[in-house]
């Protein structure tokens, strides 16, 4: 009796798209916080509050699952997939957030490296998302989903080579070692999130094929 009262479908494209949107914008205000003379509160505030643009878009799209009865896939496959987006989000969010608290003055160059490779990354899952909506796209999509994770790989490159360095050179103060261990985590984090987001998507087109 209570299917009549919930929509039949709603546009989960719509959201997975918007939430890619907003990520490759954090990417590039991450990739902002490294140019020279940049003020630091300032693109944290930034990033901050796309951060909370992306958690709206995440809430907005659960609720909509609730009252949706027909879906495009699996409901659990869209929790899953909106879920890792959104965790992409918060891991960048945590590290610049990291950077305001901690009172780092100079980043290190592989702030910029790690901004990079999730800005490519983003971006790869913006374009599997774009093509979502018709699965003939499958080959293209799986194109995508491959590049982030071998993104992915090269995050966990880099931050072996950071803490290496961290640890070799980085400093004298064992305080600011494990500030920047955490930062760097954060960061790679991005990256794992990421490679779960392109599973994600992989599966949904495996499954529906």
């Amino acid at each position: 009796m209570f299917k009549r009262f919930l929509p039949e479908t709603t546009d989960f494209f719509s959201f997975f798209e918007d939430h890619s949107t907003v990520l490759t914008q954090m990417c590039n205000e991450l990739l902002a916080m490294c140019e020279p003379g940049a003020d630091l509160a300032v693109v944290v505030g930034s990033i901050k509050t796309l951060e909370r643009k992306a958690d709206d878009i995440t809430r907005r799209c659960l609720r909509a699952l609730q009252k949706t009865f027909i879906t495009p896939f699996d409901r659990t496959q869209i929790k899953g997939l909106i879920g890792n987006l959104d965790d992409i989000a918060d891991s960048i969010d945590e590290a610049a957030s990291r950077i305001l608290v901690f009172e780092i003055k100079e980043l290190r160059p592989e702030v910029k490296t790690f901004a990079e490779i999730l800005l490519k990354a983003t971006n790869y899952l913006k374009e599997a998302l774009d093509l979502l909506r018709n699965l003939k796209n499958e080959p293209a999509i799986n194109q995508k989903c491959i590049a982030v994770i071998k993104l992915e790989n090269e995050g966990d490159e880099i931050l072996r080579q950071a803490l290496t360095s961290l640890f070799k050179n980085g400093s004298d103060n064992p305080v600011l070692i494990i500030k920047w261990k955490e930062i760097f985590e954060h960061l790679e984090e991005g990256t794992d999130m990421a490679e779960d987001a392109a599973n994600q998507i992989n599966g949904i087109v495996i499954e529906a094929s």
